[in-house]
């Protein structure tokens, strides 16, 4: 059966303001406690098993990990794409998100578990939703999430039982308000035919001070923490990475914006001029600021703004899922769709990294951890290739 998207204008003005009565809650998610730490006696740093651990929001915790491409079937296992499918139209979020299904949506394909063998245990801390008061610890501000503590004190937990070599941490979306950021942009789209870029940027600029000062503030926790339990600095290493478009440039967009094709076939309801803004000014901006941090910081910086380039959701240079186009990492979309009528699964999913996706970025971990300490690279993907294809780069 094909879905919903091939409603009339009318069906689709309506579900537009049902998207708006809903807020469109697009949660930057993060992480999840995915595993196994040693056994009951602590270890020391430098012994007990080595551990990478995610730290942070939706981008690294797993979001939309249940997706292998977006598809117009609704029924059944969404011709392949669905991995939550257990039978007929019967699914088990939890096949993919474990006991975090419907809140910090951490997945087992999540970046820590992606890497490979970068060490042998992965701990995702990271949750959906979080922000930088959900990773400083409770005794310096600190906030309790989804009724988890915040991360820098699980992390505590986690750095006495294990001998923790890499701490990957992606935060500041949330803080800067970027959920909002695409549901705005998306009703201008859909109701009002407004561009959104010029009053979104206005309000990030007034953000971006104050946000990126709690980005340095969460490297400092986590840092704070790790010499708490008794490491050097110089013992492992910090990962602060960047935030990948999950849309393409107007020009690179499959779908016309002179009709709803965008929001009824595609699931990427943006005008050309508002795509342009994100993908070559909101992105880089985020990406050259929290460059800026991972220096003045002294921690390692991995640059995911053209991750996707030609995979983003609608992109030219892709396909949705059908019978004739099976799932596939070379030829499938990367990143979650808007499904604002949340005929498959929870809008919370949209606009972040896919399954594909988060192979992906767990690949580019893997090829940052084998650069120095220091460094600062952009990581790419490779034309037609799946998420082995990924290369890095200096960072720009």
């Amino acid at each position: 059966m094909i879905g919903f998207r091939t409603a009339s204008k009318d069906r689709t003005r309506s579900r537009a303001r049902r998207l708006a009565g809903a807020g469109m809650v697009l949660p930057l998610a993060v992480g999840a406690l995915i595993a196994g730490s040693a056994g009951t006696s602590a270890a020391s740093p430098g012994t007990g098993p080595t551990a990478v651990v995610s730290m942070g929001d939706s981008y690294i915790s797993g979001e939309a990990g249940r997706w292998k491409g977006n598809s117009l079937t609704n029924s059944g296992n969404r011709t392949g794409t669905d991995r939550a499918w257990v039978s007929g139209n019967t699914y088990d979020p939890a096949k993919v998100y474990g006991s975090t299904a419907g809140g910090c949506h951490r997945s087992d394909s999540a970046e820590v578990q992606s890497a490979g063998a970068i060490a042998d245990v992965a701990v995702n801390l990271a949750c959906s939703g979080a922000t930088s008061e959900n990773v400083f610890r409770a005794s310096n501000g600190g906030v309790a999430f989804k009724g988890e503590a915040p991360q820098a004190d699980q992390l505590a937990a986690v750095a006495r039982a294990n001998n923790v070599k890499v701490i990957a941490l992606s935060i500041g979306g949330n803080d800067l308000g970027f959920a909002d950021i695409i549901k705005d942009c998306a009703l201008d789209f859909a109701l009002w035919g407004s561009y959104c870029y010029d009053d979104q940027q206005y309000g990030v600029d007034e953000k971006m001070d104050g946000v990126m000062a709690n980005v340095g503030k969460s490297v400092d926790e986590v840092r704070a923490v790790m010499r708490t339990a008794g490491y050097t600095d110089s013992s492992y290493r910090i990962v602060l990475q960047s935030y990948p478009s999950p849309i393409p440039r107007g020009a690179e967009n499959r779908y016309t914006q002179s009709d709803w094709s965008r929001l009824n076939t595609g699931g990427c309801p943006f005008w050309n001029r508002d795509s342009d803004w994100a993908r070559d000014s909101l992105v880089p901006q985020i990406a050259g600021r929290l460059k800026a941090v991972a220096a003045a910081k002294g921690v390692q910086f991995l640059d995911l703004r053209d991750m996707m380039q030609g995979r983003e959701v609608c992109a030219k240079a892709s396909k949705q899922v059908s019978s004739s186009a099976p799932a596939s990492a070379k030829t499938s979309e990367w990143a979650r769709w808007i499904d604002s009528s949340e005929t498959q699964g929870l809008v919370q999913e949209s606009m972040h990294p896919n399954h594909f996706g988060q192979l992906a970025v767990g690949r580019c971990l893997n090829l940052a951890v084998a650069q120095p300490a220091n460094s600062a690279s952009s990581c790419k993907n490779t034309a037609g290739a799946d998420h082995t294809g990924m290369f890095l780069t200096s960072a720009p």
